[in-house]
């Protein structure tokens, strides 16, 4: 396409200069008739220069100097052989002191007057008339001229007459410019500096090259300076063996010129204030700029490059541009405006094999398309870029497109931020990119590209958003604060996301779904309003190394069949449930630390199944671990233990395979097994509980086969309320109550146990109970219950209210004791002696009469303990209100 344009584009109209011999040849006329008028000078003028006395005369003057003439410009190489002053403030000149009187003696008074004692301000006013080679000539006279001529403020003048800079530009090297405060600069006259990197040059200023080049004499010393009225002219006078390929472009507008660059000229603009403001560039029909194959090292800045097409819908119009970046050519585009007002195509196009410009500090928002578009191999440099409120995304790469984009502000815009497609690629690094309508970053279609150090956030949907095999890598970003989810992966798309802050997004962290995979890993998730990572719909990402903490609501949420392998994380201080399995989910969950929660701290439910094994988890408000309604896990070496309600709670209907665990220091029963659950408990240490063991009831079943039950406060088995367990080869020993305790009409089939060294005895059943019992070793326990009974002891003496001990009990009528209130056989004995009392039943309990309840005080228990009524059973558990705040 660019071929058959630049071969059927109209022919560069050329207005070039006169000759420059032309323009010697009429200077030296000039100079002869200057020559014949001083012959013709009154012989009286000549007679009163000369007369007696004009020879003492400071002020007599002389038409040729005694010094031999020097021929001088101020170009970079001839004027560095001047001497420069030292001034050290720049808008002011520093009093002389006057010349002394040593000074070497000089020829002619005239010329020692005129360099040593005529005043500095005479001087300065005499150089302020002079251009800029006659002031560096001045500079070679003496030192004191020297120091003068190189006055800031003279070249001041000098330099915004010609190039309109209020700040002085600076050109140390091909390819850079950029401007200074002259307070702050190094070099003593950073305007003559200036002016020696910029000499040679044309200038494109309507009006004024008539004027120029009418007038000669006027401008003697500027042969090196070329104007023309127009850009075509100037690109055409290229050729020029004097031209320098340097082109400034003065302040106006600038419409519909045919710019195409095909050589490697430098076009600047040149404009007091902010220069790209009042130098604008635009075209309605056509690209404004085209840089085609031989424009390598072109330099464009400093300008507004606008395309405004009367029909800006017009399809024909996908190929215009404002700047148009082909094949093989790598210009430098530097501090533009860039505003494209027509409703298809894109601001700037960058594509083709070889397209590799560097576009830097430029401005291109406001635009009603695509922002920044590469494509079809290109790949460039673009740096500190502001790429705002455009119509369509900030930046498109597509088709393999390589760009390297640091430090870009993309904002504010009507759609996307960034749009990587199509096998995209890309290195993105410490950019800005918030606020914009859709994703901060969209990833599609097998695009590949890399982001790090960016900042991602204020998205009104999402941060990045990665789809239809979309990959990536997303590298140590910070992302938050996104309407929706901070990283958005589905539709089997596989990013990296690594080291990336994730935090306050106004809804989840991570969230995968659609059959999503990707890594996830080394991130810190914190503070989103949902989960911190939530797999749905069949994804499988692999999650580990992360931290995610401190969320409203839950850490990890797997969901719909999601699955996943979720390893080595740190869950911890989150709202709800660290980890979330539910509906028909099988996540593998392994050595994390899952610790701190406000409520559980993983949760299987609605039929969620999956691995957990070698975790630590601890120190939650509820369980540590609940099953419920039809999930079936499988928990394997995990440590749990500090569970304010509980180690493992397996409630309705739920299942699990619960093996080789260490469930420990859980200030309730290590496992509750309840409401129709029927897990398998294998090879677990349960053990130093603040409660009892394993704690079954309403119903709960389950085989629990060759744990190790000890040294836990309450019953190492508590069976109740119609319960049916299957025991087999346990060893349950060292209890600080009962070995196994089976009450309220439940059952349990014993087999194979050995229940030793538990303090208040082996194996208690209450009155009613019936159980199958095998092969059961019950031997070696403490028996404190029956000895403290043929002691006559109040049982209350051993049990205080933190036990239940098993034994007869009792009811007084004479003291108006309530069904909730329990007296113990000793007791009804000796404290209730001559009472109408009567025997309720053989059951778990502790004696209301010892505990100093009832009217009268017990004799046998001493001091009496102020409690509340008796419980029949352990505090029931708390179950997870999490599904209340789906």
């Amino acid at each position: 396409m660019n071929s058959v344009r630049a071969a059927n584009r109209r022919p560069r109209r050329v207005s070039r200069p006169r000759p420059v011999q032309q323009q010697q040849q009429e200077r030296n006329n000039a100079a002869a008739a200057a020559g014949d008028r001083d012959d013709d000078v009154p012989a009286d003028m000549v007679a009163e220069e000369s007369g007696p006395g004009a020879q003492n005369s400071p002020y007599q003057l002389r038409r040729k100097t005694l010094l031999p003439k020097r021929t001088a410009c101020p170009t970079k190489s001839s004027m560095e052989g001047a001497s420069t002053s030292t001034t050290e403030n720049f808008g002011h000149r520093a009093k002389r002191a006057r010349v002394s009187g040593k000074s070497q003696d000089l020829s002619a008074p005239a010329e020692q007057y005129l360099q040593e004692k005529l005043p500095d301000e005479v001087v300065l006013k005499i150089f302020s008339y002079l251009l800029e080679q006659d002031l560096c000539r001045a500079a070679c006279v003496c030192k004191r001229f020297s120091e003068l001529a190189n006055d800031p403020i003279l070249w001041k003048r000098l330099y915004m007459e010609v190039f309109e800079y209020t700040r002085p530009m600076m050109h140390p090297e091909p390819g850079k410019f950029y401007q200074i405060n002259p307070e702050e600069y190094e070099h003593p006259n950073p305007w003559k500096e200036s002016f020696q990197q910029l000499y040679k040059g044309a200038h494109v200023k309507p009006g004024f090259a008539e004027h120029f080049y009418s007038n000669p004499a006027r401008y003697k010393g500027r042969e090196n300076m070329l104007y023309y009225d127009t850009i075509e002219d100037a690109l055409g006078g290229v050729q020029e063996a004097h031209f320098d390929g340097l082109i400034f472009v003065h302040s106006g507008i600038y419409t519909d010129e045919w710019i195409y660059i095909e050589s490697p000229i430098t076009m600047i603009g040149a404009a007091p204030g902010k220069v790209a403001d009042k130098v604008i560039i635009e075209n309605t029909r056509d690209s404004t700029f085209v840089f085609m194959e031989g424009s390598e090292d072109a330099y464009v800045g400093y300008m507004t490059i606008r395309f405004n097409p009367d029909d800006k819908s017009a399809q024909h119009h996908n190929a215009h541009h404002c700047l148009e970046i082909t094949v093989n050519c790598s210009p430098i585009i530097d501090h533009c405006i860039i505003r494209s007002t027509c409703t298809v195509g894109s601001a700037v196009c960058v594509s083709g094999q070889g397209a590799c410009p560097t576009i830097k500090h430029c401005n291109i928002s406001d635009c009603e398309n695509v922002g920044l578009y590469i494509t079809d191999h290109a790949q460039g440099i673009y740096e500190d870029n502001e790429i705002s409120n455009n119509a369509l995304a900030g930046i498109w790469v597509k088709n393999h497109g390589n760009p390297i984009i640091r430090r870009n502000h993309i904002h504010h815009g009507r759609d996307v931020g960034v749009f990587t497609f199509d096998h995209g690629m890309g290195y993105f690094e410490s950019c800005n990119i918030h606020r914009n309508r859709i994703a901060g970053f969209e990833v599609k279609a097998y695009a590949n590209p890399t982001v790090v150090r960016c900042e991602i956030h204020h998205g009104q949907t999402g941060g990045i958003y990665v789809h239809e095999k979309g990959r990536g890598q997303f590298i140590e970003n910070k992302i938050y604060a996104n309407n929706f989810a901070g990283v958005w992966i589905t539709s089997n798309s596989d990013p990296t996301i690594r080291g990336n802050a994730i935090f306050n997004g106004n809804q989840g962290g991570v969230y995968i779904f659609g059959d999503g995979r990707g890594l996830i890993e080394g991130n810190d998730i914190y503070g989103n309003a949902l989960a911190g990572i939530q797999i749905r719909t069949n994804s499988c990402p692999i999650v580990r190394h992360n931290k995610i903490h401190d969320g409203q609501h839950g850490g990890i949420y797997v969901h719909e069949k999601g699955q996943g392998v979720i390893e080595e994380n740190e869950v911890y201080s989150n709202t709800l449930a660290g980890v979330w399995v539910t509906t028909g989910s099988t996540p593998v969950l392994r050595r994390n630390r899952i610790h701190s929660g406000k409520q559980v701290g993983v949760y299987f439910y609605d039929n969620g199944h999956g691995v957990l094994e070698d975790n630590d988890i601890y120190n939650h408000m509820y369980s540590g671990v609940q099953i419920r309604t039809g999930s079936n896990p499988k928990i394997r070496r995990n440590k749990i233990w500090g569970g304010q309600n509980g180690g493992i709670l397996v409630y309705n209907s739920g299942l699990g395979f619960i093996e080789d665990n260490e469930i420990f220091d859980n200030a309730m029963a290590g496992v509750w097994i309840k409401t129709d659950s029927n897990p398998t408990l294998r090879r677990n240490k349960i053990h130093d509980g603040r409660d009892g063991g394993i704690c079954i009831f309403n119903g709960g079943r389950g085989l629990l086969e060759e744990n190790d039950i000890f040294r836990n406060a309450q019953a190492g088995v508590l069976i109740s309320t119609n319960s049916h367990p299957v025991l087999r080869k346990n060893r349950i020993f060292d209890g600080f109550a009962a070995g196994i305790e089976i009450t309220n009409h439940a059952t349990a089939t014993l087999e194979g146990n050995q229940i030793f060294n538990n303090r208040f005895g082996g194996l208690f059943l209450a009155s009613g109970v019936n159980v199958t019992m095998k092969d059961n070793k019950i031997m070696n326990n403490q028996d404190a219950i029956e000895k403290a009974v043929s002691r006559g002891q109040c049982l209350y003496k051993i049990s205080s209210y933190t036990s239940y001990p098993m034994h007869d009990f009792y009811r007084c009528h004479t003291c108006n004791t309530t069904d909730r209130n329990a007296i113990c056989v000793n007791c009804i004995k000796k404290c209730h002696q001559g009472h109408d009392v009567e025997f309720i039943r053989h059951d778990r309990f502790f004696c209301d009469c010892g505990a100093g309840t009832l009217s009268n005080p017990c004799t046998l228990a001493g001091e009496p303990t102020h409690d509340t009524d008796t419980l029949y059973d352990s505090a029931p558990p708390i179950e997870s209100n999490t599904l209340q705040h789906n």
